[in-house]
């Protein structure tokens, strides 16, 4: 098992690696979630899939077992920012506007986290594995970014989750409850410390 973070200036490097990203995504989140999002040969994107974004991978060769993008709070595409801003600034019909206690923030020092997954070819015994080694490659990716803190939208089990891998995490918004009878969801921040 391997973690890679990829970027438009590396994917060359790392041969179908960010295709297989897409794929395991649109395997989560379209086929097996039933979430209505973009899609292209089998394959699920956004508006937030940009040169400013890094798509952290947990795979084994070339076959994706987890993965989350990290997006610039700064980034901007047309009238797109980033997609929790951009929810609360009611761009999104799929996600509510009050998912923040505050502002969304636009800082150098804060990225987005969004679209984790861990696909179900992982085995039970194997997740937690996995899961902390997505975790450190993204703690080390934000870093590299520049960031303090990361701003998430995960499910809503995910703080007391993130505490037993040992991260830093504090609720940043209510408990979501979706119409398609999604996981439950919350906004939280997680926050990098320079000793974790």
């Amino acid at each position: 098992m391997k973690t890679t973070t990829l970027s438009f200036r590396n994917m060359h490097e790392h041969g179908p690696l960010l295709v297989n990203v897409l794929r395991a995504r649109y395997e989560t989140f379209i086929e097996k979630a039933k979430w209505d999002l973009p899609a292209y040969e089998g394959m699920e994107y956004d508006q937030y899939d940009t040169p400013a974004s890094r798509w952290i991978a947990v795979h084994d060769g070339e076959e994706v077992l987890a993965g989350v993008r990290l997006t610039p709070t700064t980034a901007r595409c047309g009238i797109y920012s980033y997609m929790i801003r951009d929810a609360q600034r009611g761009l999104l019909d799929s996600i509510s506007s009050d998912l923040l206690y505050e502002e969304a923030p636009i800082a150098d020092d804060i990225v987005e986290s969004s679209r984790i997954f861990v696909t179900d070819k992982v085995a039970s015994n194997q997740r937690m594995r996995v899961q902390i080694g997505l975790i450190s490659e993204m703690v080390t990716s934000a870093r590299a970014m520049g960031a303090s803190r990361v701003l998430g939208l995960i499910p809503a089990n995910g703080p007391r989750w993130g505490r037993r891998v040992g991260l830093d995490i504090e609720a940043a918004g209510p408990v979501l409850e979706f119409e398609d009878g999604t996981t439950p969801s919350r906004c939280v921040w997680i926050n990098l410390h320079s000793d974790g």
